[in-house]
């Protein structure tokens, strides 16, 4: 299966404050793509490399298990069964995950989904999350990453395809 072409990083800011580290945010779209046989799923499942640290802010498992519920019971012709969903949602809890508490990064995400790039809430606490870990928030939504991938946020983001 073929998806959409890469986006453009020749203009993607960089910023000298984010580590070297094999430290990745990674949001529920991503995630999702290691049991669900999705367009990019062999790059998503790149990140369950273990010499990887991965962080989450508390919000992919409500995330995560909406977009299992979709798949199973919302969609017209469903694309997982809902035993299905109970044992991805049982594989997803074995991941070594860094989870971290979502109070404090509202402020920081409020402040950028009110910013010019619009992004909303819930996907900014992702990237605030990235921000303050100094790491890249690996993302598979187009429309949020095209639109921030050019601004000063930028040089968080990692589109799930691009190389590590």
């Amino acid at each position: 299966m073929t998806g959409p072409s890469a986006p453009d990083l020749s203009e993607r800011p960089q910023d000298p404050s984010i580590k070297g580290t094999a430290d990745f945010v990674i949001d529920a779209g991503v995630a999702i793509k290691w049991y669900v046989p999705e367009v990019h799923e062999a790059e998503a499942k790149r990140f369950l490399n273990p010499s990887y640290t991965l962080h989450v802010p508390e919000l992919l498992f409500p995330e995560f298990g909406k977009i299992l519920w979709k798949k199973a019971r919302v969609l017209k012709v469903p694309e997982i069964t809902v035993s299905q969903g109970r044992d991805i949602i049982g594989l997803l809890l074995q991941v070594a995950l860094t989870v971290h508490p979502m109070a404090p990064l509202l402020e920081a995400a409020y402040d950028l989904a009110v910013g010019p790039e619009r992004p909303t809430v819930y996907d900014s606490c992702y990237l605030a999350l990235a921000r303050a870990l100094g790491c890249r928030l690996v993302t598979a939504d187009r429309v949020f990453y095209e639109a921030l991938i050019k601004s000063p946020h930028g040089a968080h983001l990692q589109w799930v395809a691009d190389p590590i």
